[in-house]
């Protein structure tokens, strides 16, 4: 079939506005990893911007591992982000469950509730209260358990279990299983999409933990991966507490940290990109 004069252009248009949001997503990400690569003499000769360096040198990200705590902070938000996903999922999924079985009693009003906390909560001072009198505070839990379930999450996990049909419960309790083996060995296997796309929204949220910490924790070794990062963005409003004999530029110290804080999301992302598209896609179909 042969595209007409106005089709033609039409397609033209939708290409180049694709190709300049392209440009314009991919174009910070190698400029920071630029940057962090390149030697200081020929940031200084750029005027502090180079787009394709003349040569590459890894010694910020040397010093980042050598010098700072970053590599600590690195195993920290691995430890939340792991244990913080796992148990996340499993939470939800044990929460969206019941809510999704329509003869479940007081299923409405549990429900509105938990449409209530998305609207509202109890307030920063209490929260803070309520972690310390628990015995969380200045503790890797305090990263955690505060932000186990999400509302957002819980509702979307539940609207995919009800989306199954219901014929599938039907034949296995006349088979005799119970609601447990039901979730385990047919709605666990089966909601595989829903799962992973609820797992990457949290993975997310944890690796970016900044605020809880911050709030959270007074230890300097308990701060995970993105609290390291905005002290090392920080160098340049704190030049006095630089060591005078380092011979790398702040700005490249700091591309060098953003880069290795980013770089672990970006290499997960490719791998579970159709279960997330997927999942969402689920998620929001109800038949």
């Amino acid at each position: 079939m042969v595209k007409g004069h106005s089709e033609r252009w039409f397609d033209i248009v939708v290409f180049t506005v694709l190709l300049l949001a392209g440009v314009a997503a991919v174009f910070p990400i190698l400029f920071v990893v630029s940057m962090s690569l390149t030697p200081y003499g020929e940031v200084l000769r750029n005027g502090g911007y180079v787009f394709i360096p003349d040569s590459i040198t890894f010694d910020a990200y040397h010093y980042l591992l050598e010098k700072t705590k970053l590599p600590r902070g690195l195993m920290v938000t691995l430890f939340v982000t792991v244990i913080g996903t796992s148990l996340s999922l499993l939470l939800t999924m044990l929460m969206a469950y019941p809510l999704s079985r329509r003869k479940l009693n007081g299923r409405s009003y549990i429900l509105l509730i938990i449409l209530f906390t998305m609207l509202f909560n109890g307030g920063l001072i209490p929260t803070y209260l309520t972690v310390q009198q628990v015995g969380l505070l200045n503790t890797v839990w305090a990263m955690i358990i505060p932000n186990a379930v999400s509302a957002f999450n819980l509702l979307i996990m539940k609207s995919f279990f009800e989306s199954l049909p219901e014929e599938i419960f039907e034949s296995a309790k006349i088979d005799g299983a119970k609601e447990w083996r039901i979730l385990t060995t047919i709605v666990a296997p089966l909601s595989v999409p829903s799962l992973v796309t609820i797992g990457l929204f949290y993975m997310v949220q944890y690796w970016n933990l900044y605020f809880q910490a911050v709030l959270y924790v007074q230890s300097s070794d308990l701060y995970p991966l993105q609290v390291v990062v905005r002290n090392i963005l920080m160098m340049n409003q704190m030049a006095d507490n630089i060591n005078p004999e380092v011979t790398l530029p702040t700005v490249t110290l700091q591309m060098a940290a953003v880069v290795a804080a980013s770089l672990p999301m970006i290499m997960v992302y490719p791998f579970i990109q159709k279960y997330f598209i997927k999942g969402m896609l689920l998620g929001a179909i109800k038949g």
